[in-house]
């Protein structure tokens, strides 16, 4: 009796869970839809996109990709989040280079930074492929 009821506990559980993870994930695709309206919404206005408004767009669409992978498989991507990171470092490297004097220091250390996100990206997709577990899709 108190093994059943542990067992209902369990599964009305996983089912609180699941709805959390649903509801999370339909508010992290909303937002990150919201949010890429008005970053084209302002694009138009300026009448011009420069190149961290466009990399602003690609992390927006990585983070869509993210969140649909996630909804399609219940596994969260880790490559993508690492993209991510990719594109944000590019964005603030922009940035350093639109300020004079540049910050060589900071400059130095963005491009160390990107470098070793790349060779953590290199060290995933070979592991995936090496080590992969048939039983799931390789998206990691």
């Amino acid at each position: 009796m108190v093994n059943k009821q542990l067992k209902d506990l369990d599964q009305l559980g996983n089912i609180c869970v699941g709805i959390f993870h649903r509801l999370a994930l339909f508010g992290i695709g909303a937002a990150t839809v919201w949010a890429a309206g008005w970053t084209f919404l302002e694009l138009f206005q300026k009448h011009h996109a420069s190149i961290q408004d466009l990399l602003l767009l690609f992390i927006y669409l990585e983070i869509g990709a993210m969140v649909g992978i996630y909804f399609k498989t219940n596994h969260m991507p880790v490559r993508f989040l690492l993209y991510i990171a990719i594109t944000a470092l590019t964005r603030h490297m922009v940035d350093i280079m639109s300020h004079v004097p540049i910050n060589i220091n900071e400059m130095l250390a963005v491009g160390a930074t990107t470098l070793a996100i790349a060779i953590a990206i290199f060290i995933i997709r070979y592991t995936s492929t090496k080590f992969s577990n048939n039983n799931q899709n390789d998206i990691s």
